[in-house]
């Protein structure tokens, strides 16, 4: 297996959107897991209750941070599209590319969705 780090929608005004953004970063989770790589997602575990605020900017940020310290182990940066690509996931992919770790961009073409 390999580290990886997984980019993929999370936050929205609209809680239903975030509900299925959640349900989506499961699924991407899982698709890492089938092919043999361990991925780690900050925003799905950093957004738990009690943890961090995605709607206060000030923690916001420092979750991304946290974030990045990991990017440091991956082997490569996975950014599941189905769904769009969010303004987060365009900073964790600026990030990945300015430490020249590869980008793979994947779908799950409605697999999430069953």
């Amino acid at each position: 297996m390999i580290p990886v780090i997984l980019e993929s929608p999370f936050g929205s005004f609209d809680k239903a959107v975030v509900k299925e953004n959640i349900r989506y970063g499961r699924a991407c989770m899982r698709d890492c897991i089938l092919r043999r790589e361990a991925p780690f997602a900050s925003h799905l575990l950093y957004t738990q209750p009690g943890v961090l605020n995605d709607s206060d900017p000030i923690e916001r940020k420092l979750g991304l941070e946290t974030g990045f310290i990991w990017r440091r182990l991956a082997k490569k940066t996975v950014v599941y599209a189905d769904r769009g690509i969010s303004l987060g996931m365009q900073i964790g992919i600026a990030d990945s590319e300015s430490r020249n770790i590869p980008v793979e961009t994947r779908y799950l073409r409605g697999e999430w969705d069953k």
